[in-house]
């Protein structure tokens, strides 16, 4: 750990890019699938399409994470989303694409990743000294969120100036880039402790979820996370039909919509990953239930002229979700056994999409049936009670000092 912060830097700067691209390339194919279809199914189906292989992968690939070197799996799992990218690139060049090829190139992207999160997220407790540990996260926020403010706004700016093959070749770019800055760095893989055992995956998958399950408070804390994830994602996929439909607004609104977001989640990482400080984790993450709980809750009660407020609530969503984010993966990288740590995110990873995939299926519904401004107030209650209920749970509280 001498050199880490070295090392963090070369990471950081591949990442950036990497994901920077991503997200150009990801509210690109968003925008045009909202402006060709105007369809919530068509939203959901491809959110699905983005989630499904990963969830069901995440349930396994935990397993070879901790078992191979997590550095190869990253630049192999870069190298094949950028593969995946390149067939979309092909597809719509030649003008043969139709909307079912997105998805299945989407879920082909999703693959990758499956792999990739759980071997970065692994490997940063044993690059960085457990005190740095929030501060990373806030900082690997900061970066995610610098990629939601530009993302929307490139985006799109480049589908109105360009073919989408062009547009998607960015992504190509900063998966090759990320793999340069991976070759440059030396990760380090845990202490195996096999006790003689056989390699067996079932086995293996059970002591990763016993390791959460004999910590009461993280236990509960992941069954939190997983009922607010089931109902935040259909609402989620549903904020550009909530620009469109609600507010009246078009391809710049939505993308407003996404940097006020986006800028809210980079105000969230600068407050953990630059200013010092020793709070108890859990009850931060309550605390940022209940806020972006309240968001959404008010979000649903505005007028069809509330835009700038929706704006606004949506940027201190962006706050929450960042503070949320970082104290969670940072809470798991303390308390986890670094030679479990790449089951254990996989398995946090699959279980908070599944319900999410449920609640996917009910979007068009819920644009039809509920209204989007329900949905949203329904969403809000949820996360409120969910940070309430959470707070009086004596073990959650324990497991945050």
């Amino acid at each position: 750990m001498k050199n880490w912060k070295r090392t963090f830097a070369f990471i950081w700067a591949g990442q950036l890019i990497s994901i920077l691209t991503s997200a150009i390339v990801g509210y690109a194919i968003i925008f045009w699938l909202s402006i060709e279809t105007g369809s919530a199914e068509t939203l959901a189906i491809a959110a699905m399409a983005a989630l499904l292989p990963q969830s069901v992968l995440g349930l396994f690939t935990g397993v070879f994470v901790d078992r191979w070197n997590r550095k190869l799996i990253m630049i192999l799992s870069d190298s094949f989303i950028a593969l995946a990218t390149l067939i979309l690139v092909i597809l719509f060049y030649f003008g043969q694409v139709e909307v079912w090829q997105i998805y299945v190139l989407a879920a082909a992207r999703s693959v990758g990743s499956a792999f990739h999160m759980p071997a970065m997220q692994a490997s940063i407790p044993l690059i960085a000294p457990e005190s740095q540990l929030l501060r990373i996260a806030g900082i690997n926020q900061m970066i995610h969120s610098v990629s939601a403010i530009a993302g929307p706004a490139i985006g799109a700016l480049l589908i109105t100036l360009f073919d989408m093959s062009y547009v998607l070749m960015f992504d190509i770019f900063g998966a090759l880039f990320a793999i340069g800055a991976l070759l440059l760095v030396h990760i380090p893989d845990p202490v195996k402790d096999t006790n003689g055992k056989t390699p067996h995956v079932f086995r293996e998958i059970k002591e990763g979820l016993h390791e959460i399950y004999v910590q009461r408070g993280l236990f509960l804390l992941f069954i939190s996370s997983v009922i607010s994830t089931f109902v935040i994602m259909p609402i989620a996929v549903l904020f550009p039909l909530m620009t469109l439909n609600h507010f009246g607004g078009g391809v710049i609104q939505m993308s407003i919509v996404e940097i006020f977001w986006g800028s809210g989640m980079l105000a969230g990482g600068a407050l953990i990953g630059i200013i010092k400080h020793n709070l108890n984790k859990a009850l931060l993450i309550n605390y940022m239930y209940m806020v972006f709980g309240l968001t959404f809750f008010l979000s649903g009660l505005l007028p069809s002229d509330g835009f700038i407020w929706f704006v606004v609530l949506t940027a201190i969503g962006g706050v929450s979700s960042s503070i949320y984010n970082s104290s969670f993966i940072s809470l798991i990288q303390i308390k986890i056994n670094p030679a479990m740590l790449g089951r254990v995110f996989s398995t946090y990873s699959s279980l908070t999409m599944f319900p999410a995939m449920i609640g996917l299926l009910a979007t068009g519904f819920i644009a039809d049936k509920i209204g989007l401004a329900l949905a949203f107030i329904i969403c809000g209650i949820v996360n409120l009670m969910i940070g309430v209920g959470s707070m009086m749970i004596p073990s959650i509280r324990k497991t945050g000092e």
